[in-house]
């Protein structure tokens, strides 16, 4: 969900990188209140066969173009655009290939090859049972400036964040990226100690060029840490209980203050966190746990 990105050189090649042709059944997700339960791949990385980068005549119009889109990106943002390779999956979540950041981001891509990535989001409750919210940086390409759960972003195309077996390359990427965004070191978030709740599918455009299109691991975690956030990524943190952030939806609603959240928490606030904060205050997360049901939701 997130996107961090660097320097771009004049002389970039962007590398078109084909996505794989397996004919995949019809999806089973439906919208909520419906849910249907998936079968999941068990896939591992030395599955996944290595899919060679292509380069065609389309090479230097594509390379033209992605200079304008990351003209306005801070060095880091350009880097990453690049370098990062998310994991595409198919709406049952198995894995079928992998692309660039950049194009996993671009509403034109995204609607066109209805392209869709895994992603993962963190809701991390310190001891009091308040939740860590982060408002992301001016600089982030897609929601700048909104308010969300403690960290959103992308397990990685590499082997140890596409380990299926117990979440774990899902909570490998998550245990990154906390250090990554919030300074928070890896021993205060072991990755054993993320409790999967659920997965989501959305899509949400950003600013019409920009957006989302994300089968999101919803990940929560009750320890108290130390925070250091990354000012290329995070503008402002906060801790808030039920009640604060109730105060914060109805100003959002409201329009006050020019607050907005972003989609993604949205979502899991209006159709499941005030009755997972339950099962957070009393230690029976596992109890709502349902890995099983990928909901579609809008």
């Amino acid at each position: 969900m997130s996107l961090s990105l660097s320097h771009l050189t004049s002389s970039l090649a962007i590398k078109l990188s084909p996505r794989s042709s397996l004919l995949l059944p019809n999806p089973l997700t439906l919208t909520l209140p419906c849910a249907t339960t998936t079968r999941r791949s068990r896939r591992t990385f030395s599955h996944i066969s290595n899919r060679r980068r292509l380069y065609s005549s389309a090479a230097t119009t594509a390379m033209g173009d992605a200079a304008t889109d990351t003209a306005g990106m801070d060095a880091v943002q350009r880097r990453l655009m690049f370098e990062d390779e998310c994991i595409l999956v198919d709406e049952n979540d198995l894995v079928v290939g992998h692309d660039t950041k950049y194009n996993c981001h671009l509403m034109e891509k995204i609607e066109s090859e209805n392209l869709l990535h895994r992603a993962f989001s963190v809701f991390l409750f310190n001891t009091k049972y308040e939740l860590l919210l982060q408002q992301r940086s001016a600089t982030k390409v897609t929601f700048p400036l909104v308010w969300t759960n403690t960290c959103c972003s992308h397990p990685l195309y590499r082997e140890s964040e596409l380990i299926e077996e117990n979440t774990l390359g899902v909570r490998n990427a998550a245990q990154r990226k906390l250090l990554d965004e919030l300074g928070i070191p890896a021993e205060d978030v072991p990755a054993d100690q993320f409790t999967p709740l659920g997965r989501i599918l959305y899509k949400a455009p950003s600013d019409g060029k920009w957006g989302e299109h994300e089968l999101d691991y919803l990940l929560f975690i009750v320890r108290d840490v130390n925070v250091h956030p990354n000012p290329d990524e995070v503008a402002d943190i906060k801790y808030v209980d039920r009640h604060q952030l109730k105060e914060l939806l109805s100003k959002v609603d409201a329009g006050e203050e020019g607050l907005k959240l972003s989609p993604w928490f949205r979502l899991v606030v209006d159709n499941f966190l005030f009755k997972w904060w339950d099962h957070v205050e009393k230690g029976t997360l596992q109890e709502a746990a349902d890995m099983k049901t990928i909901y579609k939701l809008t």
